[in-house]
């Protein structure tokens, strides 16, 4: 499981051209399953992203977490995040999980950190759809399951 995590300001995301989630200070994250992630790796993803220290303290330094400031997630599937590029121009995407597997493990891993954090607001897996945002830094992290678990 791939999760693309940007410090936001505020952001919002439109699912078939109606407002689905909206945030104020805290984190959007783009989520990809892959063919082989578990609920466990939803677990490992959530708890990791909810601790992250990357909001500044009253020195300027990032030492505090989006739980730390009381603030909210804005989650949206992202199955482009398996991209394999490594051969021609066209990326394929054999390595995502199946959509029925990848929706139940995206609303597993919603569930998880919305038991974690503030307000946990999400987009609509398989929709189309469109976000505004205001990064803040910007900051961005991309963080895989497998790394956190060792696979």
């Amino acid at each position: 499981m791939i999760a693309v995590i940007q410090r936001v300001n505020h952001a919002k995301v439109y699912a078939d051209g109606i407002l689905s989630g909206s945030i104020e200070r805290g984190l959007y994250i783009l989520l990809g399953v892959k063919e082989g992630d578990t609920e466990n790796d939803a677990i490992l993803l959530a708890q990791k992203i909810s601790k992250l220290r990357i909001f500044s303290d009253d020195l300027g330094k990032m030492n505090l977490s989006v739980k730390d400031i009381d603030g909210e997630t804005l989650v949206v599937s992202n199955f482009t995040l398996n991209a394999n590029y490594s051969h021609g121009n066209r990326p394929d995407y054999f390595s995502s999980a199946a959509p029925e597997v990848a929706n139940r493990l995206y609303e597993y891993f919603k569930a998880q950190l919305a038991g974690l954090v503030k307000n946990c607001q999400s987009g609509v897996f398989g929709s189309d759809m469109r976000t505004e945002m205001s990064t803040d830094g910007p900051v961005t992290i991309v963080m895989d399951s497998a790394v956190l678990s060792k696979k």
